[in-house]
Order: C-alpha cells, then sequence, then structure tokens
C-alpha cells in the first residue's frame, strides 16, 4: 500500500494516499507546522481536490456485485479462502479492470436480495450482476413460484440499470420430493432463458462424488472445495470479461 500523510483538526483525520496525483499535496501538508489559518486554507483546499480524484479513483475500475448466501460468503472458512476472494485474485492477475464486491450473507434469500439490489445498484453502478440466490428457499420448502418471481425481477433491475447477469444454478436434496426438487432445478435455466441472463448451471458441480468436500454439516463446501466452484464461475465469466475488456 502507498504511504500516507493524516493531518489532524480537531477530531477529523485527513489521509492522503502517496500516488502522482497527490504527490504534491503530501508535501504541501508535511510542510504545514505552524499557522492555525493557514493549516484551515489548505485543509479546504485538499478535501476539495479529494473529491474531485476521489471520484476519478472510484471510477476507474468497473464493479461486478456478487449478491448470494452463505456458499457465497465462505460460511464456515476464512473469508479470504472462499470462491469470491478468489475471483478477485484471478482477476487482479488479468488485464481486465474490474473489481469484486460481494454482497452475499449467510442465510439470505431470494427475498432479502431483490430487498437490497437496488441500494447496491445505485452504490456501485455494476457492469455485472451475479445472482446466488435460491438454495435457502428451496431448503426452508418456500414458494418456487415466488423465489422464481423474485430472481425475475433482480435480473430486470440488474439489466435495467445496464448490468450483464449471470444467474448461478442450485440444486437441493430429492428428499425434498420429485416435483419440488425438479421444479426447483429448473427454475435457474427457465430465468436465464426469459430474461437474456448468463447461467452457472450447478455452482457445486464437481463436488457431488463425496463429502470430503464439505464441512462437518454436510452442506456447506469446505475450503479445498473454493477452487471448484470458482471455476465452475469462471466458466462463465470468463467470456464475459474477455468480450468487455
Amino acid at each position: 500500500m502507498p504511504s500516507t500523510v493524516s493531518v489532524k483538526q480537531g477530531q477529523k483525520i485527513l489521509v492522503v494516499p502517496n500516488n502522482p496525483v497527490n504527490m504534491m499535496i503530501n508535501h504541501k501538508i508535511a510542510s504545514l507546522t505552524h499557522g492555525k489559518a493557514t493549516r484551515n486554507l489548505w485543509i479546504r483546499w485538499i478535501s476539495l481536490v479529494l473529491l474531485f480524484t476521489g471520484s476519478l479513483s472510484f471510477a476507474a475500475s468497473d464493479k461486478i456485485v456478487i449478491v448470494g448466501d452463505s456458499l457465497s460468503a465462505a460460511y464456515g472458512i476464512p473469508v479470504d479462502k472462499g470462491w469470491v476472494a478468489q475471483l478477485s485474485d484471478r482477476i487482479e492477475g488479468t488485464r481486465y479492470s474490474v473489481e469484486v464486491v460481494n454482497a452475499s450473507v449467510s442465510g439470505d434469500t431470494t427475498a432479502n436480495g431483490l430487498t437490497k439490489l437496488p441500494g447496491l445498484l445505485a452504490e456501485y453502478q455494476p457492469v455485472i450482476v451475479i445472482i446466488e440466490l435460491g438454495g435457502n428457499d428451496g431448503l426452508r420448502g418456500l414458494s418456487i413460484k415466488k423465489m422464481k418471481q423474485n430472481l425475475t425481477e433482480m435480473t430486470t433491475l440488474a439489466t435495467d440499470a445496464g448490468a450483464q447477469v449471470v444467474i448461478v444454478g442450485m440444486q437441493i436434496p430429492s428428499n425434498y420430493g420429485a416435483a419440488y426438487t425438479r421444479l426447483f432445478t429448473n427454475t435457474f435455466t427457465d430465468v436465464a432463458e426469459e430474461n437474456d441472463a448468463l447461467l452457472v448451471p450447478f455452482l457445486l458441480n464437481g463436488l457431488e462424488s463425496g463429502l470430503e468436500w464439505f464441512q462437518s454439516d454436510g452442506v456447506h463446501p469446505n475450503e479445498k472445495a473454493q477452487p471448484i466452484m470458482l471455476d465452475n464461475v469462471w466458466e462463465i465469466l470468463e467470456p464475459v470479461l474477455e468480450a468487455k475488456y
């Protein structure tokens, strides 16, 4: 990380990173050792500069927003070992100028995602939105019709905001009944096809072979499963990034 210079004014601390735009600012701040009026004048001027340069810095990289549940929130494992953190690491090694924003929360349903998505779109203005929700709807036996409606509305909101949507499919155990299980699985495909969204058919594809990929609860993938999950998403996401950048 670049070094910083801090200026205190009462309880306010102004931190200016040492990048090419702000080198002169840092030099001036460091030289401010006398004169309250002079310090106040410089702080006001620096604040205006930071507002301008900060907005440029924010706009410098596009955003991928991931709205998911515990599978994307790295439940039970270190956050930096989760597939979303690994996605960010993988992107850093490419030419793609994009930042990953993980808005996933363990326990979230499609209804939760629909509630918070408008705020995320307004704050980050993402170019890609990955929706990894529905697993908790299914495990709780909630209405598939309502789940589809929520996913559809989320897809529409994101598309209307100019983002490419990626729907991440999920499956549930067969003990929920053949009809419910089949309808649940097909919902993700239907939403993607009906709304021109991209589809990751099954986030946990490749993990069906045994419990060695899961934590002690038998539900949440463990640390060594995360690269496989990432590869499942990357297969769909990389062509989008390639086309954009």
